[in-house]
């Protein structure tokens, strides 16, 4: 097969204790599955479902590199998250089949423009500007479920320039992993190479340029970038 011009490279990540890299193909993001997130983002958990949105695949950051700061905003936002990375297709599936379909986990930072997705949500309109950005995805190296089975509690944090600012457990998500991968396969046949960032606890705030930002879950592991 011939192309007009030559694709772009395959974004991937790499795989802890593995020469092989996981090839990502799409990602997807979940918001409100932390009940303190969702109140200081001005929802209600006991009535707010968590909503699905995605990034480019290409947004991945990966090695610890430099995330430049974005342009077309002024407010822009650290969410720490547990990434789940799927290694098995599966279309609706069961939640009680849904861990079979996972090949590993990882720690992901969901930057994010604040301020476009505030006039995003004023609006009603959709969330791309705000979450699906160049760069947008920085991940740690993923650890397959074969080394570290599948984390269901730990800590969750994340610094920046050494100040606390997200402290939680990742057992305190509204949706758990199953929930995640069961509701989200009815909308969409998931694949090897979909990431899923499962959401972010509360302590989100704005970051800029110079800031060294720092995260990890426990038994998963550990991210760090600088924004430049």
């Amino acid at each position: 097969m011939t192309y007009v011009f030559a694709p772009c490279a395959q974004p991937s990540v790499p795989v802890t204790g593995r020469a092989e890299l996981f090839p990502v193909h799409r990602i997807y993001c979940v918001g409100k599955n932390y009940a303190a997130h969702t109140r200081e983002m001005g929802g209600d958990p006991s009535k707010d479902t968590p909503v699905f949105f995605t990034k480019p695949a290409d947004a991945v950051v990966t090695g610890g590199h430099d995330v430049p700061y974005p342009p077309a905003t002024e407010d822009l936002h650290h969410e720490i998250e547990l990434v789940v990375a799927i290694g098995k297709a599966g279309h609706g599936i069961n939640r009680d089949a849904a861990l079979d379909h996972i090949f590993g986990y990882a720690v992901g930072i969901d930057l994010t423009r604040r301020d476009l997705q505030g006039l995003a949500k004023k609006n009603g309109g959709p969330w791309d500007l705000a979450k699906g950005f160049d760069f947008s995805a920085p991940i740690s190296d993923i650890k397959t479920v074969a080394d570290i089975g599948h984390p269901s509690a730990g800590r969750i944090w994340l610094d920046v320039n050494g100040s606390l600012r997200q402290d939680a457990d990742i057992s305190q998500l509204i949706w758990d992993v199953p929930n995640v991968i069961a509701s989200l396969s009815r909308f969409f046949t998931l694949q090897p190479g979909d990431l899923i960032f499962t959401g972010t606890p509360e302590g989100v705030a704005a970051v800029t340029k110079g800031d060294v930002i720092r995260g990890g879950v426990d038994g998963v592991g550990h991210i760090g970038v600088r924004l430049i």
